[in-house]
């Protein structure tokens, strides 16, 4: 007996699976891009983090320097460390912001946590971070006026 083999949709020019919606399919992929992009920039981070990173740029910049007389100390001398220092300033500024947000975001799912969890708090405090700015300076002074009352 032979086993029948389910049919792939095609999407995009990748297979879906079956019954899979073309909308399902795109968000499944960019989920998978999200992820893989969140993994790779927390990777550079932590790899940027370390001392022997900075060590690395810096010996960089002095065979940089010391190949100045060698280069004559060209325009093009100069171009190539301006154009490689722009370019990695860029991408490290993108990769960890990226870090930084998913920090900051689960700091303030934790700090929810416990707000909600902790007995006549206001749960409002809870999704601060969403509350428009003159919201903010009211929820604000509520809490001064409770913090001299208790004073």
């Amino acid at each position: 007996m032979m086993k029948k083999e389910k049919s792939k949709v095609q999407v995009k020019g990748k297979n879906a699976e079956p019954g899979e919606s073309a909308q399902v399919f795109e968000a499944r992929e960019a989920r998978s891009v999200q992820e893989m992009f969140g993994s790779f920039a927390s990777e550079i981070a932590r790899i940027a983090g370390k001392p022997m990173t900075f060590f690395a740029a810096v010996a960089v910049v002095l065979i940089w320097a010391a190949s100045g007389p060698f280069f004559e100390f060209s325009n093009t001398w100069q171009l190539g460390i301006n154009t490689t220092t722009t370019i990695v300033t860029a991408l490290m500024v993108f990769l960890i912001q990226n870090t930084q947000y998913r920090d900051t975001m689960a700091l303030q799912l934790k700090l929810a946590e416990l707000i909600l969890a902790i007995e006549g708090t206001e749960s409002k405090m809870a999704l601060a971070e969403d509350l428009s700015h003159e919201d903010l300076e009211t929820l604000k002074e509520r809490v001064r006026s409770r913090t001299e009352k208790s004073d």
